[in-house]
């Protein structure tokens, strides 16, 4: 699976951004699909998951009611709708694609697939 994010970029605090990830390949719609991000300094942490039917989400705590995870199986993508942006969630936004573990969702060396990454400031 080849994942393509796009969609990043620079918005002031307290607003809006959304963030795309393409899947193409061998059966993207099948693979539950995650979003990290990794801060300059900081090491890669888990955002949001939703499963291959998208009828199951999980949320870090620190997202958990701004951010929201969705997907669309007929375009192979998986959109975060990002709101009420902080500074801290600046950082290099990935998306990853796998059959992991629900309950290990959370963890980097759950997920095979990974895009490139897509950048997201938020500038106080």
């Amino acid at each position: 699976v080849q994942l393509q994010a796009c969609g990043g970029g620079l918005v002031q605090a307290g607003g809006s951004l959304s963030v795309s990830c393409a899947a193409s390949g061998r059966t993207g719609s099948s693979y539950d699909m995650g979003w990290f991000r990794q801060a300059p300094g900081k090491e890669r942490e888990y955002v949001a998951g939703i499963s291959w039917s998208g009828g199951s989400t999980y949320y870090a705590d620190s997202v958990k009611g701004r951010f929201t995870i969705s997907r669309d199986n007929g375009k192979n993508t998986v959109y975060l709708q990002m709101n009420s942006l902080k500074p801290e969630d600046t950082a290099v936004y990935y998306c990853a694609a796998d059959r992991p573990l629900r309950s290990s969702w959370y963890r980097t060396a759950s997920w095979g697939f990974w895009g490139q990454g897509t950048l997201v400031t938020v500038s106080s």
